[in-house]
């Protein structure tokens, strides 16, 4: 077969007398309706594996993937409505903690100002006690400084008579310095 001479007339402008091809075959006019011809059944045996293999499988893999991506938005925003419950809880569970602790402070200050009260009314109880057993004190100094005062009083009269030339009589001078004393 290679030996054989190939028609030159029957091949067209395209090859050389050897057989050799003389440009580039594509831009071979000559041969234009047989590249056509294989073109299109190329681009048909394409377009059937594309539909019924290849893009069935993307849209699979796409479903798949969309699916995907809704249950974890939807697993997302469960999570986003259970974070905020828990921090409603939270929040909530600190007011009360806040409000308990104002409560322990309210009792705490009521049972200090009890034992404040208690002790202040202890000690102005004691302090009362004191003034009183102070002024029975006082009036126990003054009741003596009283006798001592006509005691002396008495006394100097009596030397004051004397000294004057004159005799001093006990019950007389006792009497009128009782009644000078008394007001």
């Amino acid at each position: 077969m290679a030996t054989e001479p190939i028609d030159i007339e029957a091949a067209g402008t395209c090859v050389d007398a050897s057989g050799g091809a003389i440009g580039m075959p594509q831009l071979c006019f000559d041969w234009f309706p047989n590249q056509i011809f294989w073109l299109l059944v190329t681009l048909v045996v394409i377009y059937f594996v594309l539909t019924r293999v290849a893009l069935p499988r993307i849209a699979t893999v796409l479903a798949e993937r969309q699916g995907t991506i809704t249950n974890d938005i939807a697993a997302a925003e469960e999570l986003k409505l259970k974070a905020e419950e828990a921090e409603k809880a939270y929040e909530k569970a600190l007011a009360d903690a806040r409000s308990e602790a104002q409560k322990i402070i309210a009792e705490a200050k009521a049972d200090m100002q009890g034992d404040l009260d208690a002790a202040s009314a202890k000690a102005d109880a004691e302090i009362a006690a004191r003034v009183a057993e102070s002024e029975k004190e006082i009036g126990k100094i003054r009741d003596s400084a009283m006798d001592s005062v006509q005691t002396v009083a008495k006394d100097i009269a009596g030397e004051i008579v004397e000294a004057m030339g004159g005799k001093a009589d006990k019950a007389a001078l006792d009497s009128a310095i009782d009644t000078r004393v008394k007001g």
